[in-house]
């Protein structure tokens, strides 16, 4: 009896552990604190592990592009469609969750510069000794814009020698520890960084939105929990954390 016990006991807990299974979500930076907080909740309502790895987008595609296996992948509509013509993700399932603009970020406690108009948001850069942003070399989608806008400005030399280039992550972080003055970023980036201030988004005039889908990995090995995933960040349960995140939804 006891052994019959221990053997009924035993294979219910193997298939316990067959059910829950990890869900490998890969997320760019803008979004990874939105999938962070909404990870418990996805985690209690499908019985799995979700673990979260973050990289810019143009990063994200490139490992995707080269077989990293996952199973949903939440980052620009762009690199999605390009992933789908190649077999990369499933054409079904995939959503737009939110935009994003950009912002400017200063250490908290100092002065904040006026951005109220373009020309203001120019002088305060030239009058800033250095200015962090994503290196657009690695397919940050803020930064390629930002490195566009410069140009378009007629900065670009005097921006580059003072620019504070990071690879990935949150660029906040180099105001907040000060190496770097000012920074430049997706809103939804600094406001989850301690020790900075977000002084306002770019002037509407040189506003960049960028939008953030969703979809599930061609090779998923948890095809549902993903989708499972995507209705949660496509969902009311959503909102909130958009909004707290400085991200509001992209229009129809």
């Amino acid at each position: 009896m006891h052994r019959m016990l221990v053997a009924i006991l035993f294979a219910l807990a193997c298939a316990t552990a067959a059910e829950a299974a990890e869900v490998k979500i890969l997320t760019a930076g803008a979004m990874k604190a939105v999938v962070l907080e909404l990870v418990p909740q996805f985690e209690k309502e499908t019985g799995h592990k979700a673990v979260v790895d973050n990289d810019t987008a143009g990063g994200l595609a490139k490992r995707i592009d080269a077989g990293e296996a996952f199973d949903v992948a939440v980052i620009t509509p762009g690199v999605i469609n390009d992933l789908a013509t190649k077999k990369k993700v499933m054409t079904d399932g995939r959503a737009n969750i939110a935009r994003v603009g950009v912002g400017v970020v200063v250490k908290d406690g100092t002065a904040l510069p006026d951005i109220s108009s373009v020309d203001a948001f120019k002088r305060a850069l030239l009058a800033a000794k250095s200015i962090a942003y994503i290196d657009p070399a690695s397919g940050g989608s803020s930064g390629i814009y930002l490195s566009g806008l410069f140009d378009k400005l007629g900065i670009a030399a005097e921006i580059r020698p003072k620019a504070k280039l990071k690879q990935g992550g949150y660029v906040a972080e180099l105001i907040a520890n000060g190496e770097a003055e000012l920074g430049l970023l997706q809103i939804s980036e600094i406001l989850p960084v301690k020790g900075v201030k977000l002084v306002g988004p770019l002037p509407a005039e040189i506003q960049n939105y960028t939008t953030y889908a969703a979809a599930v990995g061609a090779d998923a090995k948890q095809p549902d929990a993903a989708r499972a995933l995507i209705r949660l960040l496509t969902g009311p349960a959503a909102e909130s954390v958009l909004k707290a995140r400085g991200m509001e939804r992209p229009p129809l």
